[in-house]
C-alpha cells in the first residue's frame, strides 16, 4: 500500500469521525455570511524504533480569517496545569494507589458552539458543489 493510500485512508477516518459526531450540517451559505476555509494537517506517529506506526490527519478550520465580535466572542481552551498532574501522581504514590490513563479522541468535538460558523467543505470530500 502506497503512502498516498495511507494518507487518504487517514483522511477518510477523520471525516468519518467528524460525521459520526455530527460536527456539521451541509447547508447553503446565507448571503449575509462568509465562510471560513479549512485545511488538512498531516502528522506521522513513530514508534520507539522510529518506524511509522500511524498516519494521522486532522481537519482544521483556518480560524485566522475570523473576526472577533463577528465570528466569535472569546477563545478558551481548558488545559490542566502540570502542578495538578504532579499532585495527583504524588497522592497516588503516597497512598500506594493504582492509576489509569485515558485519552479522549477528538476532544474538541465534545463542546458546543454558541455561534454559527460556516466552513468550506474539505478538499477531496466535497459532497455538493452548491453547498
Amino acid at each position: 500500500v502506497s503512502d498516498f493510500d495511507k494518507w487518504k485512508h487517514a483522511m477518510k477516518e477523520e471525516i468519518d469521525a467528524l460525521i459520526k459526531k455530527k460536527t456539521w450540517d451541509l447547508v447553503e451559505l446565507p448571503k449575509n455570511r462568509k465562510s471560513v476555509g479549512c485545511k488538512w494537517v498531516y502528522k506521522l506517529k513513530k514508534g520507539v524504533d522510529d518506524v511509522i506506526s500511524k498516519y494521522k490527519v486532522r481537519q482544521v478550520v483556518k480560524g485566522f480569517s475570523q473576526e472577533e465580535g463577528i465570528d466569535f466572542h472569546e477563545i478558551f481552551s481548558p488545559v490542566i496545569k502540570n502542578v495538578s498532574i504532579r499532585m495527583v501522581l504524588a497522592l497516588v504514590a503516597l497512598h500506594n494507589l493504582e492509576f489509569d490513563q485515558l485519552d479522549v479522541k477528538t476532544p474538541f468535538l465534545h463542546g458546543d458552539l454558541d455561534e454559527e460558523i460556516y466552513m468550506e467543505q474539505p478538499e477531496g470530500f466535497v459532497q455538493n458543489r452548491n453547498k
